[in-house]
């Protein structure tokens, strides 16, 4: 890979992994109902999971997926409903913790799983297969470059939004502010859901 693929890399990585999606918003809204260590477990799944779905891709079930519409249908369908559970859910919470608990509880294993019913998600994981691994001569190499990238880059993202939801605590407690903010979040995940039934 040279160096102009891999500065192309970095530009997408930032501006897909930096722009408000369910990943970031539920890092964002878990640590402003939880606090940091509590959002935590979602954080690091984001990218664990991203990478499991990277490299399915890399290995062929991307294209099985694009190829086979209903799959395909049936995977933005149960994007989208799971969304909108978690917009409800969440849109509720006015209480600091109340969020995290059984009304709206995204722990590790629900992190790595959101990853394969995110059509963001699928769309990044498939651009990078075919933009810089499939069909190269050196894919293994490319994919052990382009891997520990963007799971750095999911990390970092997801880490950033949820220090921003941690920093907000405070400000959130008093009246009805947390309400507000999770209703926010909640219409963020609506936006992104209809935003799903677009593409």
């Amino acid at each position: 890979m040279n160096w102009q693929e891999f500065t192309a890399l970095l530009v997408l990585a930032t501006a897909m992994s930096f722009s408000p999606g369910p990943n970031t918003t539920l890092s964002t809204a878990l640590a402003a109902n939880g606090g940091l260590p509590r959002a935590m477990r979602f954080v690091v799944a984001v990218p664990i999971g991203w990478t499991l779905l990277l490299a399915i891709c890399a290995a062929g079930l991307g294209a099985l997926v694009v190829a086979v519409p209903p799959l395909r249908l049936a995977i933005k369908g149960l994007g989208i409903a799971y969304l909108l559970w978690l917009a409800y859910k969440l849109s509720g919470s006015a209480k600091l913790g109340k969020a995290d608990n059984a009304s709206l509880s995204v722990g590790f294993g629900q992190g790595v799983m959101l990853q394969f019913v995110n059509i963001k998600a699928w769309l990044l994981a498939l651009t990078l297969v075919a933009g810089w691994i499939a069909g190269q001569p050196d894919a293994l190499s490319r994919f052990a470059i382009v891997a520990p990238v963007m799971l750095f880059y999911a990390f970092v993202s997801n880490f950033a939004y949820a220090l921003v939801g941690a920093l907000l605590r405070d400000w959130l407690a008093k009246g009805k502010r947390l309400l507000w903010f999770n209703r926010a979040m909640g219409f963020v995940l609506v936006l992104t859901a209809w935003w799903m039934v677009s593409v």
